[in-house]
């Protein structure tokens, strides 16, 4: 089986969050997510990292998008692009007092959304130093895109983090 078959605690992203849980720890940092296409999934496993009571402020499960325009502040039109996982990322952070937070939009299949092909996934940090946006092709069914989006958002934050540490 591939990393790619699994969503669960036995694929790579162990590591990252172990990883991500130290650099947190050390550098006495707070972190939060936004989510549509993980659906909770990355603030489930971010709050079962060890310590994380510390460090991990919460996650806003922004599926519908009435909740990414109104509570997230994501203007109106598209939510599949960067510009929406910026502002989710940015309205999460001074929602949550976070330090450094990762947001995740995106069509995860099998059907597009907004016009873009499934796997597309758009992510967004913001943290000391600013914004940073990036676009994403996953391949696979659903189950596979939503796995690689959770490891790339965790790789994401880690990088964050490591950063600050």
């Amino acid at each position: 089986m591939s990393d790619d078959d699994v969503v669960d605690g036995s694929d790579r992203s162990d590591a990252l969050i172990e990883e991500l849980a130290e650099l947190a720890s050390e550098g006495e940092l707070t972190l939060g997510c936004a989510e549509s296409l993980t659906a909770g999934t990355l603030a489930a496993r971010l709050g079962a990292a060890e310590g994380s009571s510390e460090w991990f402020r919460g996650g806003i499960v922004a599926y519908s998008r009435s909740v990414k325009h109104g509570l997230l502040q994501v203007a109106e039109g598209p939510v599949v692009c960067e510009s929406a996982a910026r502002t989710m990322a940015e309205s999460t952070a001074e929602l949550l007092g976070a330090q450094i937070v990762v947001a995740v939009t995106g069509a995860g299949g099998p059907d597009p959304q907004d016009g873009r092909p499934p796997g597309t996934v758009c992510f967004a940090t913001t943290g000391p130093g600013g914004t940073r946006s990036e676009e994403q092709h996953f391949d696979g069914d659903p189950q596979k895109v939503l796995a690689q989006t959770v490891r790339h958002a965790l790789a994401l934050l880690v990088d964050r983090a490591s950063a600050r540490s």
